[in-house]
């Protein structure tokens, strides 16, 4: 089996370990599109309109004889033309046909075979170079894939130091990356405090957070998950798997746990 190095904060190669069978695995991208689908599905707010929305209004049919169609109008709305029609959905400024509501059943469900599977492809991914390179990382000067360093990295406290760790492991035009990718984001969104958007960067897993999260706010693009809370979202963003990914020392332990479910 084949064995990765364990680094410490200063870059020097501290011991070697297995490498976790899961990486062996060859990643089912149609999986991890599955899976990320029902994910996004399962996170939507549920919308819905009033029940009487379009019916409050003074509107009735005149009935025949006055040479118009006997659509309901608004009462005291002047010249009985077509804006002044309501209630009904056929005319303009009538109600909805079938407005959204809040009844409809949002969530789907996902067999747990399935689940499992399309996190282990994610995992496996994100130590492929050819998958990683695919998402647009650059990873030119990172020493090695898997990369898993000392588990001290999770006692960081402060910007600054995380930082310039992140750039000796070589994660700099990374983080420049990530950094020159903000943009303002095209359309109505843009007025709904997210005016801008930029690209997805490091992913670093822990397995006990010492202040490390904290310390990793204000780097573009990076972010800090525990390892029982991962999911395909975290390792895949948008469906695309190979996230470039920094792996603590004891969270990298718990991956043999996944070994029982590839056997």
């Amino acid at each position: 089996m084949d064995k990765v190095h364990i680094y410490d904060l200063e870059l020097n190669e501290k011991e070697m370990i297995e490498t976790p069978q899961v990486f062996n695995f060859n990643p089912r991208k149609d999986l991890i599109r599955k899976a990320t689908e029902i994910n996004q599905c399962n996170n939507k707010q549920i919308q819905g309109r009033e029940k009487r929305a379009g019916l409050k209004n003074t509107a009735h049919g005149w009935g025949t004889g006055h040479g118009l169609s006997r659509a309901p109008r608004i009462k005291g709305s002047g010249f009985p033309t077509a804006r002044n029609v309501g209630r009904v959905p056929f005319a303009v400024g009538g109600r909805r046909t079938h407005p959204i509501k809040t009844e409809r059943k949002m969530e789907k469900k996902m067999n747990k075979k399935t689940k499992m599977f399309s996190l282990i492809s994610a995992i496996s991914a994100s130590a492929d170079a050819s998958w990683i390179k695919s998402r647009g990382h650059y990873i030119n000067n990172i020493p090695e894939l898997p990369l898993v360093i000392d588990d001290k990295i999770q006692t960081i406290k402060k910007t600054k130091m995380l930082y310039s760790i992140l750039c000796e492991m070589g994660f700099k035009d990374e983080l420049e990356r990530v950094k020159n990718s903000r943009k303002i984001r095209p359309g109505k969104g843009k007025r709904r405090g997210r005016k801008y958007k930029k690209h997805k960067g490091l992913l670093i897993i822990i397995k006990d957070d010492f202040g490390i999260k904290k310390a990793s706010q204000n780097l573009p693009g990076v972010d800090v998950v525990n390892i029982d809370k991962i999911s395909i979202n975290h390792l895949a963003p948008g469906g695309h798997p190979g996230r470039l990914t920094l792996w603590s020392h004891s969270a990298f332990k718990n991956l043999n746990e996944y070994d029982k479910v590839i056997k």
